[in-house]
């Protein structure tokens, strides 16, 4: 019993795509440095705004529960990443129904924050149900346009575009426009590697531009952000100034370790901003480092995809890897100022338990859907 446990842990990790682990492990060790830097300032400016003595707050409260969510986002990746390609399907169908009826619940009892009921309280923990929801319906929609293809009597494009329109339905009451756009691409994605024509291309492009304009005219704060980011005299942009005054200030070389000034006044500079930070304290090196990280992951996750036989898989890990490039791009893109603050996590990066764990748990599939196996499955690798 002890040998057969042996020899399926040596051919787990044989055939795991350590290059996509390690990096994935660098981001989080990246996230745990940053949260060092970000959490005294945090933990003041929230006990301030508590009305409590900032000296006598937990200086490093986020650091410590940073370090929790990156030991269960860990356990999370590897769990996922020893699944069978079967197995990985099935625990995305089930994360899927799970989502859709925890972002149910945040319609009637999700509590508030700025202005948006996403969360979920359970006690000392708190959950963000859409976050969980990305992965699991890039799986599931992959899983259903690779079952069209080949010919299944289930109407697959019809039941993924079903539960795209219905997550954005629920997206979209929360409301949470960001997310919205980061699916949307993510699906759009998925379907375009899936072989659609391009009279699909062109209604979906037609039906995306439109969903746009509509959220413009009726949603008044997207309206918002969009206006100050156009005219920045039209409303506060008080964040997004002094992120870029941050990484001005950083330069090259930075201004050295716990030596930065935004974290002292952003209220979002251990989440949103955090690249910021790390821009302000580390310099233009380290910040091209972080980017160069993410590259690695998505061109990565991209060759393996191209090596996979399987369809299914291919339009999986496609999916997956999309949506960590892309939600990297957002924040980094926003901190720069080159996009309207869209309220996006940093990849394993920024603080948060629902984003980092849900991120594990896409890393996770990735490597369940690329790794190696003894049999037939898998990948072609030139010798």
């Amino acid at each position: 019993m002890i040998a057969a446990r042996a020899r399926e842990l040596n051919d787990w990790w044989r055939g795991l795509d350590r290059t996509l682990l390690f990096v994935v492990f660098a981001l989080i060790c990246v996230g745990l440095v940053l949260s060092l830097a970000a959490s005294p300032a945090a933990a003041e400016r929230i006990a301030r705004a508590a009305g409590r003595d900032p000296s006598q707050a937990n200086s490093f409260i986020f650091l410590y529960k940073q370090i929790f969510f990156a030991g269960a986002s860990v356990l999370t990746l590897l769990f996922v990443s020893s699944l069978s390609p079967k197995g990985a399907r099935r625990l995305a169908g089930l994360v899927l129904v799970g989502s859709f009826a925890l972002m149910l619940l945040t319609l009637f009892i999700g509590y508030e924050v700025n202005g948006a009921a996403r969360w979920l309280r359970f006690g000392p923990f708190s959950i963000q149900p859409s976050e969980f929801l990305k992965p699991s319906l890039i799986v599931v929609a992959a899983w259903l346009f690779a079952e069209s293809r080949r010919g299944a009597p289930i109407p697959g494009h019809l039941v993924a575009f079903g539960l795209y329109l219905f997550a954005v339905a629920l997206l979209i009451a929360q409301p949470d426009f960001g997310q919205t756009v980061l699916l949307t691409l993510c699906f759009g994605g998925v379907f375009f590697a899936a072989g659609l024509s391009w009279r699909w291309v062109a209604g979906l492009s037609g039906l995306a531009v439109a969903g746009a304009v509509a959220a413009y005219v009726f949603l008044p704060h997207v309206a918002s952000r969009i206006e100050r980011f156009i005219n920045p005299e039209s409303g506060d942009t008080y964040q997004i100034d002094r992120a870029m005054e941050a990484i001005a200030r950083g330069g090259i070389a930075g201004a050295g370790p716990g030596e930065g000034e935004v974290k002292r006044f952003l209220p979002d500079a251990h989440t949103d901003f955090i690249f910021a930070v790390a821009a302000e304290e580390f310099g233009l090196f380290a910040s091209l480092a972080i980017i160069g990280l993410f590259a690695i992951l998505v061109a990565r996750a991209w060759t393996n995809a191209m090596r996979l036989t399987d369809h299914f898989a291919q339009l999986a890990v496609a999916g997956l890897a999309l949506q960590f490039g892309l939600q990297a791009i957002v924040n980094i893109a926003v901190n720069l100022s080159l996009i309207p603050p869209k309220g996006m996590t940093l990849p394993f990066v920024s603080y948060g338990g629902s984003s980092m764990i849900a991120l594990a748990l896409g890393a996770g599939l990735m490597l369940a859907f690329t790794r190696r196996r003894p049999g037939a499955y898998a990948m072609r690798f030139a010798r």
